[in-house]
């Protein structure tokens, strides 16, 4: 099949879940931290510059925004938190409303979760998974700005995280990304086939070329 991601588009944004589209169908939520470069991994999978906004003032994003792929699949990106200069109020509402959509959501299948390679596992990343894993919720870790570190180094970080999770009792998957090299960007897109496409890639084993 073709690269499916290409395809998405802005359907619709909301900042409280009573707002949100119907719960129907298949949707993959994006979330991590306002300075984690989750913007700019979106913008990269579906191949698209400017699909996602990106600022250089971490936190611009506050709103959960949805990206159809199709009539029946939606990305979901997520307001970043933990870094965004926004009154402690505020913060509270978003970790309340992710919390509430990440344990309630049936139509969500996973969670890819970005966080910057240099420092990954924060405490609203750990919560997070923890929200994920208690809604039985698939997880998968993209430690971005993977070129921003030697090769030897980043490989360090991606043992560190997975040694960590496993400490921690968290249940995710961990790769390498960057946006700039495009490093990792093949792994991500299988992971949302996974999710997006499952009789396909349970039966095939593997899905055609999404490059």
């Amino acid at each position: 099949m073709s690269h499916p991601y290409r395809q998405a588009h802005y359907t619709i944004s909301s900042t409280q879940l009573s707002e949100l589209p119907k719960d129907s169908g298949i949707e993959v939520a994006f979330a991590g931290r306002s300075n984690a470069g989750k913007s700019s991994a979106i913008n990269t999978i579906t191949e698209q510059k400017s699909l996602a906004r990106t600022s250089k003032t971490p936190g611009r994003t506050q709103m959960i925004n949805f990206f159809s792929i199709d009539e029946l699949r939606s990305l979901v990106d997520l307001p970043g938190y933990g870094y965004a200069k926004v009154p402690e109020k505020m913060k509270i509402r978003w970790q309340q409303t992710l919390g509430q959509y990440l344990e309630t959501r049936q139509a969500l299948r996973g969670m890819v979760l970005m966080m910057d390679i240099r420092h990954p596992l924060k405490e609203f990343d750990v919560q997070m998974i923890k929200w994920a894993n208690n809604a039985e919720l698939s997880v998968h870790i993209l430690l971005t700005k993977a070129d921003k570190l030697k090769r030897g180094a980043a490989n360090a970080s991606l043992l560190h995280v997975n040694n960590e999770l496993q400490k921690r009792q968290l249940s995710a998957s961990v790769q390498l990304f960057s946006s700039h090299t495009q490093q990792g960007k093949q792994e991500a897109i299988t992971q949302l086939n996974h999710w997006f496409f499952p009789d396909i890639t349970d039966n095939d084993n593997a899905m055609p070329d999404a490059m």
